[in-house]
């Protein structure tokens, strides 16, 4: 790689370290924005977040020459200050544009992170045209300002930005009392306390501008006036603010209720700043050394993959290594052998604890995604005018960083398809007797050495005639009576199967039942369905918790070895031909008297013995969920832990293999899928 390529890329990783970021902040303070664009009153700060976002975003952009991001961020942020400034009506409509240009400068993110591509210009001229549309020049008012009223000195007036003007006409709107705040500090600790009295009037009301003022002890102090607008009279703000030396006066004829006592007071002392005996020279302050504050680093995923990678390759040569030991005891060596397999114990030792610590790294809580979630489900149920709650639980289970990565998309098409099709309009859902707002139910939790979780909706649920119905029109089946229910909701997973003919601007986009479903088999996850006719529907995710480092059972069958995952591991047993029954053409065997499907592997992959079965062989019994299978495999040999690698694109098509592994005696063997194989087998009847 040319010095050049290897510069362009880091300029485009740290643009996506800082970028996506931003993104994902301004989406999801602008669906908060959203919420309060139905009773049109917004929250000046979160509106000033937004703005300061879009204008972060422009810089970043401009500063790594992403000149269509950079633009579209321009425009966004041009829309934000005339909203901050009073200019623009706060709506819905106006909150539609400003979700499409954030989707659209989420696309040009995605697209830097691909690797460039072309920029679709006409849906980029689009969106601006858009924004450019609701910058209309702002009718002049006519007549007296309101803040004439105010009878604010000449010197704060003319420090006033457009931007305070218009948080005092707000305000003013409104009905509130707008009061001056005059307070003064010492210079050594002004900024901290500054900080203090500004919260303390945040709960009470709105601090619409900060001005330096003129003081009597200007040696030693600095002193601010405070423009401050709140329902509240002085006595709930003698009661808010705990300093000393405040006088606040009341300022107009404002028409919230008038302060019941004199108009300036000055409030009495109640905290006395704590100031050291010996103060230390304002150099040795903290406040001016260069140290950062914060003790997070942030780390690109890759390294992280290649730093896992390394602990990989250590625990294969540690199996090699315990191999050597043992087979030098066999051989004579026995003390020198004694002596390798002390060592090789200490370096199992301390690489569990390496492979432990890269592990916690790696994992990540599903909080993270349900942010993502969330911003989704509040978009399109206003784009659907249903009125829809979501609901959080589990935030902190975790997961393996690339593992949330790869269900981000399955998650989004399950909650996108619970909204186009199973939450009611407001109106049916009151005909219903239920709630007019739908609720969409997200959980997750830990079981075993799993994670599960569980999309659920209180909505119409899936029609499990309309589904057989279906099958039979296309062939699928030749019986609906005969199709349990479990089997006819499989059915949703099948390529092109749909019970809706109209396609929906939501769900309809290309992306079936059956993608969601090979997505989440790639990470050897598994989904189940359950569904109650009016009722609501329960999507049930089954994930392994991560794909890195794993344990795995090595089996053998017809001379080929392949690896199983111990978390889908039950047990093992050694039967004979004897104990193997049939039921309804399929080979089980009972177990603690439950019924157990078999699945031959050789079979499975279609291979062809070259010697028949021994009389005896293994059955490993394996379960992903709720869902038992045995495989029948000529020998078990053993436990390894085990590095999972990609077999890249031309392999998935192959059903019921996860990756690749090395073993320690440089031999490349296959990783089963177990939840694919089981579900495979269970749709096959094999």
């Amino acid at each position: 790689m040319s010095d050049n390529s290897a510069a362009k890329n880091k300029a485009v990783k740290d643009f996506l370290a800082e970028a996506e970021e931003i993104a994902d902040q301004l989406g999801s303070e602008l669906a908060d924005l959203a919420d309060m664009a139905d009773n049109g009153d917004l929250n000046p700060d979160l509106l000033n977040s937004i703005f300061r976002a879009a204008h972060s975003l422009k810089g970043l952009a401009g500063m790594f020459g992403l000149n269509d991001i950079s633009e579209l961020s321009h425009n966004m942020e041009n829309l934000l200050d005339w909203l901050r400034l009073g200019k623009l009506n706060f709506d819905q409509k106006l909150m539609s544009v400003l979700f499409g240009a954030h989707e659209q400068l989420t696309i040009l993110i995605r697209a830097v992170s691909e690797g460039g591509g072309d920029s679709n210009a006409a849906e980029i001229a689009a969106c601006i045209a858009r924004i450019n549309a609701c910058l209309a020049p702002p009718d002049k008012p006519s007549g007296e300002s309101p803040l004439e009223i105010l009878g604010l000195p000449e010197r704060i007036q003319s420090a006033l930005t457009e931007y305070e003007e218009h948080r005092l006409l707000d305000n003013l709107s409104k009905g509130k009392a707008i009061f001056s705040i005059h307070t003064s500090f010492e210079l050594t600790t002004f900024d901290q306390e500054l900080a203090e009295v500004s919260d303390q009037l945040k709960k009470c009301g709105e601090v619409i501008s900060t001005l330096p003022s003129v003081g009597s002890n200007m040696e030693t102090h600095i002193d601010f006036e405070i423009l401050f607008g709140s329902t509240s009279n002085l006595d709930d703000l003698k009661n808010q603010i705990e300093n000393d030396n405040i006088s606040i006066t009341f300022l107009g004829e404002s028409t919230a209720k008038k302060p019941s006592v004199p108009e300036e007071i000055i409030l009495p002392v109640s905290v006395q700043p704590v100031i050291p005996a010996n103060p230390s020279p304002p150099a040795a302050d903290d406040s001016q050394s260069a140290k950062s504050m914060s003790r997070t680093v942030r780390v690109d995923i890759g390294k992280l993959d290649e730093l896992m990678n390394i602990v990989g390759e250590l625990v294969l040569a540690h199996s090699s290594i315990s191999g050597i030991a043992t087979r030098m005891r066999t051989e004579g060596f026995s003390r020198m052998a004694i002596d390798l397999g002390k060592a090789a114990k200490g370096l199992e030792r301390k690489l569990t604890d390496l492979q432990k610590g890269v592990m916690e790294i790696r994992m990540i809580p599903v909080g993270q995604l349900y942010e993502k979630m969330s911003r989704i489900v509040r978009k399109i149920s206003r784009e659907q005018g249903k009125k829809v709650e979501l609901k959080f639980f589990g935030a902190d289970t975790e997961l393996d960083k690339l593992i949330v990565e790869d269900i981000s998309d399955p998650m989004m098409h399950i909650i996108r398809n619970a909204i186009d099709h199973g939450i009611e309009t407001p109106e049916s859902r009151q005909a219903a007797g239920k709630d007019e707002k739908g609720i969409i139910k997200i959980s997750a939790y830990q079981k075993g050495n799993h994670v599960v979780i569980e999309v659920e909706d209180d909505g119409n649920g899936i029609d499990i005639d309309k589904i057989k119905a279906k099958a039979l029109q296309k062939g699928l089946i030749s019986d609906a009576n005969s199709l349990s229910e479990k089997d006819a909701l499989d059915l949703i997973f099948l390529p092109g199967f749909s019970t809706t003919d109209m396609v929906s601007e939501v769900s309809g986009r290309g992306v079936g039942m059956d993608v969601v479903k090979n997505n989440i088999s790639a990470i050897s996850g598994m989904v189940d369905i359950e569904t109650r006719k009016g009722g609501g529907t329960r999507f049930i995710i089954t994930l392994p918790i991560t794909l890195a480092i794993i344990k795995a059972l090595i089996i053998s069958c017809c001379g080929r070895t392949y690896a199983i995952p111990i978390t889908s591991v039950l047990e093992s047993l050694l039967l004979t031909v004897e104990n193997i029954k049939s039921v309804e053409r399929k080979e089980v065997i009972q177990l603690r008297e439950t019924t157990l499907p078999l699945l031959k592997l050789d079979s499975f992959f279609q291979i062809e013995r070259s010697t028949p079965q021994l009389e005896e062989f293994y059955v490993v019994v394996v379960g992903v969920a709720e869902k038992r299978m045995g495989l029948v495999v000529d020998d078990l040999l053993g436990q390894q832990d085990i590095v999972i690698k990609s077999i890249g694109e031309a392999f998935k098509r192959f059903r019921g293999i996860s990756g690749a592994a090395d073993l320690g005696d440089q031999r490349t063997i296959l990783v089963l899928d177990v939840g694919g194989m089981i579900n495979e087998a269970m749709r096959s009847g094999n």
